[in-house]
């Protein structure tokens, strides 16, 4: 583990376990409107890890918290999946390290410099100043949210 992840004990951060996990997928699509009648669904077991996970080594679980990214889709509570293995680029969702702090933003990078840009009118962008430490940890791949039952 880094040494930033060891100076900060509030921030849980899980590597993925990569062993199979097999579930069954459905082949047949699914509307969000008017139900149809079901046709003969074919089911194989799937992977997940193998779906969702390109670099097992540098693959990381983190649980988001707060609401300034629900513009993109993350909502409190939502499992991240985090890839410090892809090179970050701009317009990506990122976990950033800002003076120690850990914060997931959407990254923008205009004429050589960086923002964080937050996914909530509520909330500030975080544009570094002199001085300021901040380093883009990692690349956020896919958001697993919970749904009530």
């Amino acid at each position: 583990m880094s040494s930033v992840l060891a100076s900060n004990p509030d921030f849980q951060v899980v590597q993925v376990d990569v062993s199979p996990m097999p579930i069954a997928e459905c082949l047949a699509s699914v509307k969000a409107g008017f139900p149809s009648p079901a046709e003969d669904l074919g089911a194989k077991r799937i992977d997940l890890s193998a779906k969702l996970v390109k670099h097992p080594q540098a693959t990381f679980l983190i649980r988001a918290t707060g609401d300034s990214m629900m513009g993109v889709g993350i909502a409190d509570q939502d499992v991240l999946i985090v890839d410090r293995a892809i090179r970050p680029a701009n317009r990506h969702v990122v976990i950033a390290v800002v003076d120690g702090e850990f914060v997931c933003k959407t990254l923008s990078v205009r004429a050589g410099r960086m923002k964080l840009k937050a996914a909530n009118p509520c909330y500030a962008d975080i544009v570094p100043k002199d001085g300021q430490t901040v380093e883009v940890w990692g690349v956020v791949t896919y958001a697993i949210k919970a749904m009530p039952v």
